[in-house]
């Protein structure tokens, strides 16, 4: 790893704002690197507000939006609630269903087939909209690029409204309304919404002309946070209020839905973490086993033992997506060396047999394993299908694009595209892919980085700091949990190896005579030799809290060891 150390503020700073908050300096550094600066921003940053939140009306088309839903619901029109089967897409579908049937009866959910329809708007929703007379489409998580599906609906006498937080084309679909604060022409604050946090601002929209405010919407909020997360959005700004206000409902008054998921966690406190690793697997299993349909009826459930009863199918079906990903990655990586591609700018691997709803997990599995551009195919239809995830600092979403004239169709984000073309072209791509990569990416983004937010000694580390570092979440893309650095670090001798095959590291730190605190690295049990015989050490972590036989104490979390 390449540890790169965050420049430290001007000192100046740091000595005002530790004077106005009355905190440390290693506080008041974190804070200044998170453009933190004066009492105000703190107070924004700590305790987060609804009237942090933005007039929803300042997005482009919202007034449309609204107008044309309210006169849906004035004729009683059906409307057709239609989402992508990943969590963004099946959360925005179950926040803006269950809104709505507050207000109408005639309303109903779809959620594409991912192996017959793909991502997207499809003609068949379209078609399934027609063959049951709905007039209105909401699409949430998609549409921005759906230009011929917008206009083969509206031949049929069907409007849409389109929820989308994605980068558009050249041309925006010719739509009632296009919610996408990524319009170049949209002057709405913050960029950086997730589909379900568009959604969102379209029932409070919605809300706001029947006199409600949006804190009478808070119970939304689980769903909002959970797409946050996993959809890896930037929590700064409007998403840091919606997930720590979405967090909140999710540990006090979670959906029957979201109950039911962590009904087994034994954990006092949830945070966004263990949202991703826990309540998102769940969500996107069902999209990418079975079909999205059961995501979203577990999440619009109002009776919790029927939601219990749907989240062990949720579940069932996350076991088969985590023996899937794990023998897919298996057949990846054997691949790459059969084919001696170990030394290539980019990986891009095939096989018709790979199970279509887990080649995005398996590319971030193999991009952890090499570092590099990579895309997963398999077969799709008459097409091939692939699921493309960067690494830091490059945008794979522009190499798509410089390999466009091989590719049917694409879209997608900077470290994640999704993609299709056809067999006989993939050769091509795959070596187009290779060129563009190796021609612009700088060779260091092909080394992973590690950013220290600060370098502190060992006795820094207390329990008050602890406290406020808590009181930094919820974390994420912008607010990252802080990576610390200590220097010249020993162990007090009892370190080893631990867990299976001995993948991992404990050991008790110590610095210059000072206290010694546990220390844990996953994974990184190969570096045991480094702390051997009390040889002086570097280490890269952050702090966490150990809880055991009832003793909660604090322990560093280990990123990466240097000699």
């Amino acid at each position: 790893m390449r540890w790169i150390v965050k420049p430290k503020p001007d000192a100046s700073k740091i000595k005002s704002l530790k004077e106005e908050l009355k905190v440390d300096e290693v506080v008041a550094t974190l804070l200044i690197q998170r453009g933190i600066e004066t009492y105000d921003e703190a107070k924004t940053f700590f305790r987060p507000s609804f009237d942090d939140l933005h007039d929803p009306f300042l997005m482009m088309d919202m007034d449309k939006a609204v107008s044309r839903i309210e006169k849906a619901i004035d004729h009683n029109e059906n409307i057709l609630v239609y989402g992508d089967y990943d969590v963004d897409g099946t959360t925005s579908v179950a926040l803006m269903s269950s809104y709505l049937k507050t207000r109408l009866g005639t309303v109903a959910t779809y959620i594409p087939d991912r192996y017959e329809e793909g991502y997207g708007v499809s003609y068949k929703g379209v078609d399934f909209a027609d063959d049951n007379g709905f007039t209105l489409i909401i699409a949430l998580d998609c549409g921005i690029k759906a230009i011929d599906k917008v206009a083969y609906a509206k031949q049929k006498n069907i409007d849409f409204i389109i929820c989308d937080h994605h980068r558009p084309g050249d041309t925006i679909p010719n739509a009632v309304a296009v919610l996408d604060p990524k319009r170049e022409d949209c002057n709405y604050p913050f960029k950086e919404l997730c589909g379900c946090g568009v959604g969102f601002k379209l029932i409070s929209a919605l809300a706001s002309k029947q006199g409600q405010s949006v804190e009478e919407l808070a119970s939304y909020l689980d769903l909002v946070a959970t797409a946050i997360g996993a959809d890896i959005v930037p929590i700064v700004g409007e998403n840091r209020a919606l997930a720590y206000f979405g967090m909140q409902v999710i540990n006090t008054n979670p959906r029957p839905g979201m109950k039911a998921i962590i009904a087994e966690v034994k954990k006092e406190e949830l945070t966004i973490t263990d949202v991703v690793f826990i309540i998102a697997p769940r969500i996107n299993a069902a999209g990418r086993m079975k079909h999205g349909n059961h995501a979203v009826t577990l999440l619009t459930e109002t009776d919790f033992n029927k939601a219990a009863s749907y989240a062990v199918d949720v579940d069932f079906f996350n076991t088969d997506r985590r023996e899937a990903d794990q023998r897919i990655t298996e057949e990846a990586l054997i691949q790459i060396e059969k084919n001696k591609e170990q030394e290539r700018y980019t990986t891009v691997v095939f096989d018709e047999a790979w199970h279509k709803g887990v080649i995005g997990i398996v590319a971030s599995r193999l991009t952890e394993t090499y570092y590099r551009p990579t895309l997963v195919f398999t077969k799709s239809g008459d097409k091939l299908a692939a699921s493309a995830r960067s690494v830091k600092g490059f945008d794979v979403y522009n190499a798509l694009e410089a390999c466009s004239e091989f590719i049917e169709q694409f879209g997608g984000h900077k470290y994640a595209a999704g993609l299709t073309l056809l067999p006989e072209n993939y050769e091509a791509f795959k070596a187009k892919f290779e060129e563009v990569v190796k021609s612009t990416i700088d060779p260091k983004l092909l080394t992973p980085e590690l950013k220290v937010d600060l370098e502190i000694d060992l006795n820094d580390i207390d329990n008050r700091l602890m406290r406020i570092i808590r009181q930094f979440a919820p974390f994420g893309p912008g607010n990252m949990t802080p990576v610390f650095m200590s220097q010249n670090v020993t162990d007090t001798g009892w370190g080893k190896c631990v867990g299976e095959a001995n993948k991992h590291l404990r050991f008790t730190a110590s610095q210059n005579g000072s206290k010694g605190i546990v220390s844990i690295g996953f994974s990184l049990g190969d570096k045991l030799d480094l702390i051997k015989n009390q040889k002086p050490f570097n280490v890269a972590y952050t702090i966490d809290e150990n809880f055991w036989n009832g003793t909660k104490s604090l322990q560093l979390k280990l990123k990466d060891i240097k000699a």
